[in-house]
């Protein structure tokens, strides 16, 4: 059986686009009851691309697996009185807010603890002082696309993966779970702000790179090679491309061996009086130690370098496209990506949580259908009646999907 720690939460998440709603997801996919709110017809992100064939979002349902799924207009005064309500609800593991609203209808943590002193806020913005900022904007502004590119790159390159608004996310689901055993001990709430730009600089600064650039200046883009050790790709004869590192000494003549190259670089180091079991010698010659290697690689098809490298114990993988990764993930018993049936899309291949619980892994669970859980959870949760949940919507206060919300 699948371990739910977190069943005893319940949060309720106002936040659009990665960051807030990857915290969520997390935090569902663990067992907590996470309800996602968002204004009727949807928040800024609920047609983000990727889009199915249905024309539905998949990153929407992705980021929300698990979750439910309520339509609220907290703009309106009664609307703004429903969603206090759900955020303070009575409970030892209720009164968890997640957001990243921003101007003059946004929830603040006082806002919560008029209701409920112990109230737990969780508030994602681009900076501390609360000017806007995203992924994309923060990471250019902390020096990684400098970094990244080909030798002599005149222009800086930028990475598909929004690295720190999943950081960010992570951190606050961690930031949760600290404030909750907080609360626990002592009875205490508390006020959480996480800042993209702080999660960012705090990572950069935690490999050095700070310390780094202020001693040694900036480090120019080398391409594909590793920093600081050996690692680079290699093409095969059949035009595919593999990633090899050597990080250790096992790991270097494991490489070595593999590859018939020893004593070539046996020689190189009497040659140049270097030793290549250490890793800034690896790095130094990096182009030298590349340019040996790369006939053997050229000379073999991947499946005989799967071979060969995989019973040496070399350290590399093959390159993949994504829709190679995804059909390796569906065939394979053992990996985090199950197919699901998500409502308005149909068959979707999405992921669990990735850590493991005594060999266990979480299976996917389906996102909710916009707006799905609306009118249940405000009578299950805040305990209105059919005849109250009646009237707003016909104040359009709450709706139970798009179609509701614009009276179609």
């Amino acid at each position: 059986m699948n371990a739910t720690p977190l069943a005893h939460l319940q949060v309720v998440e106002c936040a659009t686009f990665v960051a807030g709603p990857s915290c969520g997801m997390s935090l569902t996919q663990l067992g907590a009851e996470v309800i996602r709110v968002d204004l009727p017809g949807g928040g800024s992100d609920r047609q983000r691309w990727p889009l199915a064939h249905t024309g539905a979002s998949l990153y929407w349902a992705n980021l929300n697996k698990g979750k439910r799924s309520v339509a609220l207009d907290y703009r309106t005064p009664e609307g703004r009185e429903l969603l206090l309500a759900l955020c303070t609800g009575p409970g030892p593991g209720a009164g968890i807010f997640v957001d990243n609203m921003v101007g003059r209808h946004r929830v603040t943590h006082d806002d919560l603890t008029a209701r409920r002193p112990d109230a737990i806020s969780v508030h994602v913005l681009g900076f501390p002082d609360g000017r806007p900022a995203v992924d994309y904007t923060v990471n250019a502004g902390v020096g990684i696309p400098d970094m990244t590119g080909t030798g002599g790159a005149a222009e800086p390159v930028n990475h598909v993966l929004p690295a720190w608004d999943l950081l960010a996310g992570a951190s606050a689901a961690l930031g949760v779970l600290a404030a909750v055993s907080r609360r626990e001990q002592t009875g205490a709430g508390s006020r959480l702000d996480i800042a993209l730009a702080d999660v960012a600089l705090s990572a950069v600064g935690s490999m050095g790179w700070l310390a780094e650039a202020e001693q040694h200046g900036d480090r120019a883009p080398h391409g594909n090679h590793l920093f600081g050790s050996f690692g680079t790709d290699f093409a095969t004869a059949d035009g595919r491309r593999v990633m090899v590192v050597a990080l250790t000494e096992g790991q270097w003549r494991a490489l070595c061996e593999a590859t018939g190259t020893a004593p070539v670089f046996s020689a190189l180091e009497s040659a140049l009086g270097t030793d290549l079991r250490e890793e800034s010698a690896r790095y130094e010659l990096r182009e030298t130690i590349a340019s040996i290697l790369r006939p053997w690689f050229a000379a073999r098809s991947l499946d005989e370098l799967t071979d060969l490298l995989t019973r040496a114990r070399v350290l590399w993988g093959p390159y993949r496209s994504m829709s190679e990764a995804a059909a390796l993930a569906r065939a394979d018993p053992d990996s985090v990506a199950r197919p699901v049936h998500q409502p308005g899309i149909g068959e979707m291949l999405a992921t669990g949580y990735p850590l493991r619980w005594e060999d266990h892994s979480s299976a996917p669970v389906p996102a909710p259908r916009f707006g799905a859980d609306t009118d249940e959870v405000l009578a299950q949760t805040l305990g209105l009646t059919a005849h109250e949940i009646g009237r707003l919507h016909d104040q359009r206060v709450v709706a139970s999907d798009p179609a509701d919300a614009a009276g179609r």
